[in-house]
């Protein structure tokens, strides 16, 4: 198994805490590359854990990340900021993902009382990232069929692309 981009194993206890994970510039890069994006300028998630009964772990706070993708209309970098809360459930040694209800946080596996929270906070910014970054102002060229801006010209109508089928089976 390759180690994660940004890996951050943390033991898993019994008491309440609060833990700030931070992205170094080697990681953002690697997580970059790993997206498909251009950079993270920064990443960081500030997490509170709270044991459950059972065993699971609690964990909620938030991701903080400066981000930099390419626009899906003219291909120009696109700073973005993202903020998300997270919420995580952190299954206890043995216990079985049960996420029936889509409304639940995410569950997490650990192993030996340690979970990769670098790994988690990766995820979920992965899941956070604009899938259709614009750059201000950018706006798609019309459909072939869609009139011109202001124009009240109807655009040339598309053939068919089936006439040429009714064409050979009427012989």
């Amino acid at each position: 198994m390759t180690q994660p981009e940004f890996s951050r194993p943390v033991r898993l206890g019994p008491d309440r805490r609060d833990i700030t994970l931070e992205a170094n510039e080697a990681e953002r890069g690697a997580l970059a590359r790993r997206f498909g994006i251009l950079g993270i300028g920064a990443l960081t998630a500030t997490l509170r854990l709270e044991p459950e009964a059972g065993g699971s772990v609690r964990a909620r706070g938030r991701l903080s990340a400066r981000v930099e993708q390419l626009c899906v209309v003219t291909l120009e970098p696109v700073a973005q900021r993202v903020e998300v809360a997270m919420d995580l459930r952190i299954l206890g040694e043995g216990e079985e993902p049960a996420d029936e209800d889509p409304d639940s946080p995410d569950e997490i596996e650990s192993l030996g009382g340690v979970v990769d929270l670098g790994e988690a906070v990766a995820e979920q910014l992965a899941l956070a990232l604009d899938p259709y970054p614009r750059a201000e102002g950018a706006t798609l060229p019309p459909l072939d069929d869609e009139a011109p801006e202001g124009g009240s010209q109807a655009a040339p109508a598309r053939p068919n692309p089936f006439a040429g089928l009714a064409k050979l089976r009427e012989g």
